[in-house]
């Protein structure tokens, strides 16, 4: 038996992987990529099923933020092209909710620059936006940067389901990207939401100038916080930033990655979320072979994303299907054709035993 298959079995079995395993996986997907992610999609398949869940977000109030993150466009530290405003009202983000929801997503997200909230008025309308999307039928998400425990009991009896606050990168690599705010706010931040009840989602970037060892450093202490759900972002440079000049990451070992923390993180989800089209490009699809069971659809915070038809035509292309299947509008636009009979531009599923295809 090779490592990669007693890797696996214990990965299902125990889910005790630490360091060592962590890098033998790495070095051996490196050598043999499409051996580790058909390993990797077999895990996801045992825990997660055939099934990809998609969320949405909205850029709900942007730049002047004052964190010096160094690869963040709304950072006041730089000079970028990022827009900025205020706190959207709360019927603006319930519509792009609602459109997100047509567009066949579960989840949608608030997301804010800058600390935290302190504005009594903003917290208001993020009180009215969460009931808002709850009564869209999805479940509100929301990242408003640092928590403290009143302020996430306050989000839970609102009626938020998960709150989203990422580590962006490994305690020990933090300093070389952040320096206006410590690593343990953020794990503080993770945990307050959890005892507050909250499902919690937290991850964060590769591609930062990291190496292997911080990303492996990164999955274990997620686990550790035994969080709900793990986006994994690449970094997509941006002009201004200190990091606005980093080369990409080859697609194949970001993709390795993504499989050593499905490894490493085997019931968890794992959301492939900001770059993947630019940094994965012809690959994109491997993300999900690779062992991620769920995706972030549209468009991000200050970047593009892509047209959401085009995620459930790569998922059903694969034999997958999203979890909103039912309520998916068959055209991806979320306007008013998309009750009309003429909507279906999304191609049926096939039968995986057969290939035929059958009604969704």
């Amino acid at each position: 038996m090779d490592v990669i298959d007693r890797l696996q079995k214990r990965a299902i079995r125990k889910g005790d992987l630490g360091t060592e395993e962590g890098l033998s996986l790495f070095e051996e997907g490196m050598g043999r990529p499409f051996r580790l992610m058909a390993a990797a999609s077999e895990i996801r398949r045992h825990f997660k099923g055939d099934v990809v869940s998609l969320c949405g977000i909205t850029n709900a109030k942007s730049g002047r933020c004052p964190e010096d993150c160094a690869f963040c466009a709304q950072s006041s530290h730089y000079a970028t092209e990022a827009e900025a405003y205020p706190l959207k009202k709360a019927p603006q983000i319930v519509a792009e909710a609602d459109l997100a929801r047509r567009a066949g997503a579960e989840m949608f997200g608030i997301v804010t620059s800058g600390k935290k909230i302190n504005s009594t008025r903003e917290w208001a309308e993020i009180r009215k936006a969460i009931g808002g999307i709850n009564g869209a039928g999805l479940k509100a998400c929301a990242s408003l940067g640092l928590l403290d425990a009143g302020q996430a009991r306050n989000l839970k009896e609102a009626g938020l389901y998960r709150y989203h606050h990422n580590l962006e990168t490994s305690r020990s690599f933090f300093p070389k990207i952040c320096t206006t705010h410590d690593y343990e706010e953020d794990v503080e931040t993770v945990g307050t939401a959890k005892r507050a009840g909250l499902s919690v989602c937290s991850g964060g970037l590769i591609g930062l100038g990291e190496g292997i060892t911080h990303r492996i450093e990164m999955a274990l202490t997620l686990r550790d916080l035994d969080v709900d759900s793990i986006p994994i972002n690449i970094l997509h440079p941006v002009k201004g930033t200190p990091l606005g000049g980093n080369r990409p990451l080859p697609p194949l070992e970001i993709l390795v990655t993504i499989a050593v923390f499905r490894f490493l993180l085997p019931d968890r989800d794992l959301k492939l979320c900001g770059g993947k089209e630019k940094n994965l490009r012809q690959l994109l699809p491997l993300g999900l072979v690779a062992g991620c069971n769920s995706l972030m659809t549209g468009n991000y915070l200050t970047t593009a994303g892509r047209e959401s038809s085009l995620d459930h035509e790569m998922i059903s292309d694969l034999g997958l299907r999203p979890t909103r299947e039912q309520d998916l509008c068959r055209c991806g636009t979320g306007g008013e054709a998309c009750s009309s009979e003429s909507c279906g531009t999304f191609p049926p599923r096939r039968s995986r035993k057969t290939g035929k295809e059958r009604i969704a």
